[in-house]
């Protein structure tokens, strides 16, 4: 595998599995919710899921404090367009800046696909939300937008402004840590069901992997290519573009 400052993966291969592995258990969630009425929910085809997304939905009572609501109102403002379309308009324009194109094209990438694929989810299971949010919400329940933008952002900023390698590891685990408390901030605010976060946190880590692996892959792919084709193959070309053309 090519090393350089943009190795964001140290084996593209099994990230990408991993990533293939996220969106199968994604789908999964979502069979397992399904389309129905939003006057429904938390109905869901696999009856269990929304069992557990109303237990859930009543549990988030019995741990409600003024502290706990004071931190999960600060998520929503972190995981809003507010703060996000910014940062990713910044981090974009940073590596712009400083021509690190293959991570550039991991983070628009994946900002791309990841509201792209949460557009059309949310307008295909036009899933109701649950009653009483705590702050004021917009659309859709089904998948959280929060959760998908917030791990999204935080597992693509580690990959492309961090090199792979153990040091690495704790940012990794950070960003894993970060998905997990915004995804139950959505569920303690009434904002989403426990299946939206999940489904979220599963969607933004996905695409964010598979983003970064298949880069990877098309950049190795385009460096395979231009070894088998020789050093001597771009000379060759160039001298006959120089050489003098018969009038005939």
């Amino acid at each position: 595998m090519w090393m350089d400052a943009d190795a964001f993966l140290a084996n593209h291969r099994r990230a990408l599995l991993y990533a293939l592995g996220l969106l199968l258990a994604m789908g999964l969630v979502f069979l397992g919710v399904g389309r129905h009425p939003p006057s429904t929910a938390p109905r869901t085809t696999i009856a269990f899921i929304g069992r557990w997304d109303l237990a859930v939905y009543h549990g988030s009572d019995d741990v409600r404090t003024g502290v706990l609501t004071l931190i999960a109102r600060a998520l929503n403002l972190v995981g809003s367009g507010v703060v996000t379309i910014p940062l990713r308009i910044g981090v974009a324009v940073w590596l712009a800046f400083r021509t690190r194109w293959r991570a550039f094209a991991v983070w628009v990438g994946t900002w791309a696909v990841a509201e792209i694929v949460l557009t059309v989810a949310k307008g295909f299971y036009h899933r109701g939300r649950p009653p009483g949010s705590l702050v004021s919400t917009v659309g859709y329940s089904f998948p959280s937008g929060h959760a998908v933008a917030g791990t999204a952002t935080a597992v693509a900023l580690v990959l492309v402004l961090l090199p792979a390698g153990p040091a690495r590891r704790r940012w990794e685990w950070a960003a894993v840590a970060f998905s997990f408390v915004m995804a139950s901030s959505r569920v303690y605010l009434r904002a989403h069901w426990l299946s939206d976060a999940v489904a979220g946190v599963l969607l933004g880590a996905g695409v964010a992997l598979g983003v970064a692996a298949l880069v990877t892959e098309i950049r190795d792919v385009v460096a395979r290519r231009r070894t088998r084709a020789g050093p001597g193959a771009e000379d060759a070309g160039a001298e006959a573009a120089r050489a003098p053309t018969d009038p005939g």
